[in-house]
């Protein structure tokens, strides 16, 4: 017997391996939320990232990478953003709570494709039940956020 066929030896498990639970989907990240709101809100106008970066005053590559998730804007690149667009702030913030607010819903119900009864895997770029972000316009002098205590 050589010492390869020594070192090898049957291994015989103590305890069956425990079943892979199915992954929870992932909570949306509020930088995502605030990305789609913007891109969004710039497709609908027919607007180029360059237009809207230029007009903002910051680079296109920062604003691509805010669009996309990539990147943690401060409030200040946010106003400018928003601004470039024609928004408010609390617009743009607005509008990414209610899409939080939509997405939470969805993965709450029982049966839903997103929702943690049936272990779905959301996705905090699909459209909900609220329909595509921006399909509703914040109202009033809170932008239509609902406050709870």
């Amino acid at each position: 017997m050589n010492i390869r066929a020594t070192n090898q030896a049957d291994v015989i498990p103590l305890r069956p391996l425990p079943a892979v639970a199915p992954a929870l989907p992932r909570e949306p990240l509020w930088r995502d939320l605030v990305g789609e709101v913007l891109r969004h809100e710039r497709r609908s106008q027919g607007r180029t990232l360059k237009d809207v970066a230029e007009a903002a005053r910051i680079s296109m590559p920062y604003l691509s990478e805010v669009e996309r998730g990539l990147k943690e804007a401060s409030s200040e690149v946010l106003a400018a953003a928003a601004q470039a667009l024609g928004l408010s702030l609390a617009d743009v913030l607005a509008l990414a709570g209610e899409r939080l607010v939509s997405l939470a819903a969805a993965r709450s119900r029982p049966g839903s494709p997103g929702s943690r009864a049936v272990g779905g895997h959301g996705s905090a770029r699909s459209t909900g039940p609220a329909g595509p972000v921006g399909a509703m316009r914040p109202s009033g002098p809170m932008g239509g956020v609902l406050l709870a205590a």
